[in-house]
Formats: C-alpha cells, sequence, structure tokens
C-alpha cells in the first residue's frame, strides 16, 4: 500500500513544490496554492474510482467484489486499499485505465491548459495524467503485455507490443508540457 502512494504521490509532491516556489516569486494569490493542492489530491486518486465500478457494477458476483461491497458498507476504507492494492493487477477492463479515455482526457486537458485559468481544473486533470502515466510505466516495466491487456481491454486488435513506449512517450511529453503550461500559468 505504502508503494503504491509513494509511487502517485512523489511526482506530484514534487510537481506541487516546484509550481510553489515559482508561484511565490510571482506574488500568486494564496487560494491558488490550496486549489492546486485539492486538485492534484482529488486527481491522483479519481482514478482509482474506475476499481470501485468494477467490484460495485461491472462484476458484482465475483467474491472479491462481496468483499469489496462489505468493506465499502462499513466504511473500511483499509481494508478496501488493502483489497485493491492486492487484486488491481486482475482488473483489465477499466473505463478510466483505457486508450481512449486516455486520448480524449488529453484532448481535454489541451483545452483546459490552453484556456483556462483555473488552477483546481489544472492540477486535476494534471494528477489524471501522471497517474495515468505512472501506472503504464510500472506496467510497461513489470510486464508489456498485462499493460497491453488493460489498455486495450476492449478492442479488437490491439496496438502491437513494440510500439507501446512509443505511445507511453506520446503522453510522457504531453503531459510535461501540461506540467510546464501550469508552472508559467499567470494565475
Amino acid at each position: 500500500m505504502k508503494s503504491e502512494l509513494k509511487k502517485h504521490l512523489l511526482p506530484l509532491l514534487v510537481i506541487f513544490l516546484l509550481i510553489a516556489i515559482v508561484w511565490i516569486f510571482n506574488r500568486v494569490n494564496y487560494l491558488n496554492f490550496i486549489f492546486l493542492f485539492l486538485g492534484l489530491t482529488l486527481g491522483s486518486f479519481f482514478l482509482d474510482l474506475d476499481h470501485l465500478i468494477y467490484w460495485l457494477y461491472l462484476n458484482p458476483n465475483i467474491e472479491e467484489s462481496r468483499l469489496a461491497q462489505i468493506a465499502f458498507k462499513k466504511y473500511d476504507f483499509i481494508s478496501l486499499i488493502k483489497l485493491l492494492e492486492s487484486t488491481h493487477h486482475q482488473h483489465l477492463n477499466l473505463i478510466f485505465h483505457h486508450f481512449f479515455f486516455q486520448v480524449v482526457m488529453a484532448l481535454i486537458s489541451i483545452f483546459v491548459f490552453t484556456s483556462s485559468d483555473s488552477p483546481f481544473a489544472m492540477a486535476f486533470l494534471l494528477a489524471l495524467n501522471i497517474h495515468l502515466i505512472v501506472d503504464e510505466i510500472t506496467d510497461y516495466r513489470l510486464d508489456p503485455g498485462h499493460l497491453q491487456n488493460w489498455l486495450f481491454a476492449r478492442e479488437s486488435k490491439q496496438l502491437p507490443r513494440r510500439y507501446l513506449s512509443k505511445y507511453i512517450l506520446i503522453f510522457v511529453v504531453l503531459t510535461s508540457i501540461f506540467t510546464l503550461l501550469l508552472l508559467k500559468s499567470k494565475i
């Protein structure tokens, strides 16, 4: 559980600190720091709702779903997180962990980062992008086949494995650009 939190929160903490330092020198309104923090925090955990959807709606009759439902009804979020940690690699057909969602999210991010002054919206989208990229890089390093299976779960034709690294690189570059746009934003 701690490694999952570190894996997702450490990059966001670094980004928050970098942006905060730049914003301090630019005398940005202190409320924007709160919106930045809230956007990064909520965005980092939002994609994990996918697993709740998997348990509660897509596959409610399997044993792990029953355990998740019991923990959820008891508000036992620690057990829910432990269950997520032990079973998340088995969840392949997720809505937010699909290539189509990532493409749509990138297009929405381009629109928001180029036309919005909302630090919350930009931070939220940045955290979503980073969360997905971290998951993709981790799975690519461990098992490219597993990444290919969950990223293209509902597709009859999948992207060949030899192109997965290029696919990830495209979204790493886009996410880096989003980070720079947020860093240089004149909020």
